[in-house]
Formats: structure tokens, C-alpha cells, sequence
């Protein structure tokens, strides 16, 4: 069973021409569960207008926290299905691409599909030079960490029990990046080629205290691999040490003739 989240915030006008992409899917998912952020132009109305045509169900977060991670994670937590597929409200993802998300997923080669902009066959048209540089370079901040091309890209599909095992306390607006850092390099991670578009209706939630949250996200999880990496490699100095007591030895005899 496939479960969809869509978290919303003012989407009205793209309620419509979303569902209706997504009813020419093949398959289309059972459960397709919006979770609305606290909309006043009218989003929540029109979702529960469409609910007798499709398997449509509405969460309404009046007081919502943690941005939308805590959307994305309050809709996995209401999901049915084993596998979950998030997708933005905006038509920047395309929804004919969730079952090349899901295929990696049902054949057992992945623990996380993403929809990438930046692996060969991706491509974002349209944008202007100076956000494909800010973009590529917060993707370039992120490698480090995820070991994934695309780790901002909200466009992704994975078990719907494991994603609530790696986000449970995820905040801010790069739910994905956070999963990946959680997941650590024994997550297994495939990226699907996508063109993702800007937006045609509706008012952009980037915001520079959302890319300030990340920013801050970014440096707490840098400074914890630092540390992880700087604690391996102690270990496993401590653990040569005892494994070659002779060739401590000899280090020591070196050193008082």
C-alpha cells in the first residue's frame, strides 16, 4: 500500500491540477494525505471538496511546530501504507516520476528514492544563474554529510516505518537532508533524475529564516560527524596500541637507549 504526503501552506490554486496529475499515475496511491499548515486562501476548503473523487483525507494543523518536517512527519504518522512518498504542493515535482521512486524500493536496492536535480538526466528549467548557485552549492554543503547529489530535494520515497525511526524530532524545511544524516552511510540511498520546475501559482515558503534554520541544522550535524570521525580514529588508534604490544615496544626501547 502507498501512502502520499503533501504538506500545504496557501496552495489553493494547485490543489486541482496536482490531484489530477497524480490520478493519471499508474498506480495511484491509495491514500493521498495533505497536511495543511494553517491555510487562509481557502486550500483546506478545496481539498475536502475533492475527498468523494479521490482517496483524499485532510489533516489540519492550526498550531503547527516544527515547520514542515513536523508536517511530513505528522502525515506518516496518519498513513496506512508500508511505503511513503512525499511530494511538494506547488507542481515543482512531478508526480509521473513516483513510480520510478517506488521501483528501487518494492525490488529491495534502496532504503530512500530521491527525486535528484542533480544527477545525469536531472535538471531545474527555467531558474536564473544565481539560485542554481546557491542551490548547487548547498547541495555541495551537504555531500559531505549525506554522500547524496540532491539531499535538499523534497521529492522522496521510502518506508514509512523507517522514516519515522530516523526523523522523530526533524525541524525546519530540508526533511530529506535530515533523514540522510540520521540514516548515516549504511542508509541506502538511490537518486532518480527529475526536472524540477518553479512554481506557477502561489507564493514561495523559502524564506532567509528557513535557509538561517538549515544553516544552523548544517553546522550541529558537521560538528557531529567531526566528532564521530575524530572518536573513530582514536579508537581505533587505542586498539592498534593493544593489538601490536611488540611494536610498542620497540617504540619505547627507541626512545631510551
Amino acid at each position: 500500500m502507498i501512502s502520499l504526503v503533501i504538506p500545504t501552506l496557501n496552495e489553493v490554486d494547485n490543489i486541482a491540477p496536482l490531484l489530477a496529475r497524480i490520478a493519471q499515475c499508474s498506480p495511484v496511491p491509495n491514500q493521498i494525505i495533505f497536511v495543511d499548515d494553517g491555510s487562509t486562501d481557502g486550500t483546506r476548503e478545496r481539498i475536502r471538496s475533492l475527498t468523494s473523487s479521490m482517496p483524499v483525507e485532510l489533516i489540519e494543523r492550526d498550531a503547527p511546530s516544527l515547520g514542515l518536517a513536523g508536517a511530513v512527519i505528522a502525515g506518516a504518522r496518519a498513513a496506512t501504507g508500508e511505503w511513503l512518498v512525499v511530494i511538494d504542493a506547488d507542481l515543482s515535482h512531478p508526480p509521473e516520476k513516483i513510480i520510478e521512486l517506488l521501483e528501487p524500493l518494492l525490488e529491495g536496492r534502496a532504503d530512500m528514492v530521491i527525486g535528484s536535480r542533480y544527477v545525469k538526466g536531472g535538471s531545474t528549467p527555467g531558474w536564473p544563474v544565481w539560485r542554481k548557485i546557491l542551490s548547487r552549492a548547498a547541495a555541495a554543503f551537504a555531500y559531505p554529510l549525506t554522500g547524496v547529489h540532491d539531499s535538499m530535494c523534497g521529492f522522496f520515497a521510502m518506508p514509512r516505518k523507517l522514516l519515522l525511526e530516523l526523523a522523530p524530532s526533524a525541524t525546519g524545511f530540508k526533511i530529506a537532508f535530515e533523514v540522510l544524516v540520521q540514516g548515516g552511510r549504511n542508509l541506502r540511498v538511490v537518486e532518480i533524475p527529475i526536472a524540477f520546475r518553479d512554481r506557477c501559482r502561489g507564493v514561495s515558503k523559502m524564506s532567509f529564516g528557513v535557509a538561517l534554520l538549515f544553516t544552523m541544522r548544517w553546522l550541529a550535524a558537521m560538528a557531529k560527524k567531526l566528532f564521530r570521525d575524530q572518536e573513530t580514529a582514536e579508537r581505533f588508534s587505542r586498539q592498534s596500541s593493544i593489538a601490536s604490544p611488540a611494536k610498542s615496544s620497540e617504540v619505547a626501547n627507541s626512545a631510551f637507549p
